[in-house]
């Protein structure tokens, strides 16, 4: 049986693990609404004794290209925040860092930006030599949000995560495995299946014993990444009425080095 919460369904595999697949194939670009539906499902899988462990799919050629630039309607909600007021994606994003079981995300395709902060929001990562991860903000004219200044160098490490910011390059699968952002490496069309079999795995096990240690081992990272989206907001809030920010966006999409001026 599924249960759909907006483009987000969840379905049981057995064994206790439950997917959790984003619907928006092929680049599966989120929005407020889709992280607040993958809020709202994963609250209520905390309080489903018949889930012990999760797996974070997607549809599609990849797992989440991040925020769509090319949509009028992100860039009205865009324009509509104030930096008083914060950002409410990242309010929606902060929710996700609060759940209680473990999470494995499969990633079949690229992560990229905000999308590369999802998969990093998740305890393990499956990839594939095809996997794309791109931090890929200073091409755009802006700063790194989805607390991905928190969590990559948290699992990486300072040097490696700053190689990424400064750069915006892509790394692909490989690399990501040799650098620590893949836990497991496989043929692209298994990445699902050994994500399943993966959380399976954990899920074997004791689920009070589980969740104790992950809220040991996680501590407050909620905290921590409720206090980096609150400066990541800020920056981005800023740079985003920029040139530079504009020339970031435009060149992106043209696939050409931005003309950046420092206005």
């Amino acid at each position: 049986m599924t249960k759909q919460y907006g483009d987000v369904a969840v379905s049981d595999q057995g064994g206790f693990v439950t997917l959790v697949e984003i619907q928006r194939g092929p680049n599966n670009f989120f929005d407020v609404g889709l992280i607040s539906s993958l809020a709202d499902a994963l609250d209520e899988l905390d309080e489903d004794g018949n889930c012990r462990a999760i797996v974070l799919a997607s549809q599609g050629k990849h797992f989440c290209a991040g925020a769509n630039f090319g949509d009028s309607g992100q860039r009205s909600e865009r324009a509509g925040r104030t930096e008083e007021g914060g950002n409410p994606l990242y309010r929606e994003a902060v929710r996700l860092f609060r759940n209680k079981k473990q999470v494995v995300a499969a990633v079949q395709g690229a992560a990229v930006g905000g999308g590369f902060g999802l998969a990093m929001f998740a305890d393990f990562r499956v990839g594939c030599p095809e996997a794309r991860f791109t931090a890929n903000f200073v091409k755009l004219g802006f700063t790194p949000g989805f607390g991905l200044t928190h969590t990559l160098p948290r699992i990486i490490g300072q040097q490696a995560a700053a190689d990424l910011f400064y750069t915006g390059r892509r790394l692909g699968g490989e690399e990501a495995l040799k650098i620590g952002i893949v836990d497991r490496l496989v043929p692209q069309q298994s990445v699902r299946e050994e994500a399943i079999a993966y959380a399976r795995e954990i899920a074997e096990n004791a689920p009070l014993a589980l969740m104790t240690v992950r809220q040991s081992l996680r501590g407050d990272l909620a905290d921590a990444v409720q206090k980096a989206t609150d400066q990541e907001g800020r920056d981005q809030f800023r740079l985003q009425r920029t040139n530079d920010h504009r020339e970031g966006v435009k060149a992106v999409a043209e696939r050409r080095p931005g003309n950046f001026t420092g206005t």
